[in-house]
């Protein structure tokens, strides 16, 4: 991804970058993710009881690191009234470490969003281990298999998935998209909302299919958006950092949310404003924003960023926060070269939701 200027690298997260994390994931998370509120209150209990978090730039991991990511799986909507505990993050990581026999010298982020980006954050203090400066995707997406480490052929199992009533399970599938269909079945029966740890891997493993710098990035996109900052304009602000441009600004008149296998499904209708007046666009989602349309011409898809920004003071709204009345900037930002290959859009592109809509991406975007 590009930006305007290379973000400061972070050597470790307190409570101060848990809070400019939160506010620059929740934009990286294109409306998924999950709440950053939830993601910074467990991350700051952490770091208060453990202290601050070191963080290990993904080109300095060595060859013999053993990766385990962490992660909340299920629906965002479910997760804002069954919060995780502290104990509960750091038991899926343990867990998945005892069945693999190994001992783990770092933890990683699968994905860039206001729970999964601090989620790891919370399991790194509670566990004492460095964690990586790095994501699975650049952004986060819906399903257990869309990160670039299933095109580098990283194995997601065996992964572990745990709940808040001590439950656990271990799977090990024939490949990633089994794993998602499976471990889905177990969230679903957890109450839709779990915790898991996955796709083991070495240092080099990581270095070839991580994204690096996502969490320095998550942190100059908050800071951007502290207030005064960014100035009258925070979404243009970002939308600069970040390679891309404000696609719309607008006013939310209408949303269809439902909860069904595992996921918040919808479709957000939005009403021009400004020099977009008497237009009407729609996002839809699948927990996080997929396609963006202007009637019934296609303006953006994933995997390139869509991103729902308060207007007035650049906040990202989640698909679980948003309601009518909402003033938003809608943000596009490329994504990764890699998902723009066609192996990359075969899994993370509108098809692989089920839409029938080409990619549609940002042009001028360096492969």
């Amino acid at each position: 991804m590009s930006s305007a200027a290379a973000p400061r690298q972070l050597r470790q997260v307190g409570l101060d970058e848990v809070r400019a994390i939160a506010r620059g994931a929740a934009v990286l998370g294109t409306g998924g993710g999950g709440d950053p509120h939830i993601g910074a209150l467990m991350a700051a209990a952490a770091i208060r009881t453990h202290g601050p978090v070191a963080l290990t730039p993904l080109a300095e991991l060595p060859d013999g690191a053993v990766v385990l990511p962490v992660a909340m799986m299920g629906a965002p909507t479910v997760m804002v009234e069954k919060i995780p505990s502290a104990d509960q993050v750091g038991r899926a990581v343990d867990v998945l470490t005892r069945h693999l026999g190994l001992e783990v010298t770092h933890v990683a982020c699968i994905e860039a969003g206001g729970v999964n980006s601090l989620v790891p954050v919370a399991a790194a203090a509670e566990l004492g281990l460095p964690l990586v400066d790095a994501d699975g995707m650049g952004r986060a997406f819906p399903e257990l298999q869309q990160v670039l480490l299933t095109l580098t052929g990283v194995r997601a199992t065996p992964m572990a998935v745990v709940d808040e009533k001590g439950n656990c399970a271990v799977i090990d599938t024939v490949d990633n998209r089994w794993a998602e269909r499976l471990a889905r079945s177990v969230t679903i029966d957890m109450g839709c909302s779990a915790m898991i740890s996955n796709y083991a891997m070495d240092g080099a493993a990581a270095r070839r299919g991580l994204v690096p710098g996502t969490l320095s990035l998550a942190a100059s996109v908050g800071a951007l958006l502290e207030p005064g900052v960014a100035g009258e304009d925070p979404a243009s602000a970002v939308a600069a950092h970040l390679g891309g441009r404000v696609a719309v600004r607008a006013k939310v008149v209408d949303v269809e949310r439902r909860t069904t296998t595992g996921f918040a499904r919808g479709t957000a209708v939005l009403e021009g404003a400004g020099e977009h007046a008497g237009r009407r666009l729609t996002v839809d989602f699948q927990n996080e924003n997929l396609v963006l349309r202007d009637g019934d011409h296609v303006l953006a898809t994933a995997p390139d960023l869509i991103c729902l920004l308060d207007t007035a003071s650049g906040a990202a709204i989640t698909t679980e926060q948003l309601r009518f009345g909402h003033r938003v900037s809608a943000v596009v930002a490329p994504c990764d070269p890699r998902w723009r290959t066609p192996e990359g859009l075969a899994l993370a592109g509108p098809a692989a939701f089920g839409y029938p809509d080409d990619a549609v991406l940002l042009e001028g975007v360096p492969a």
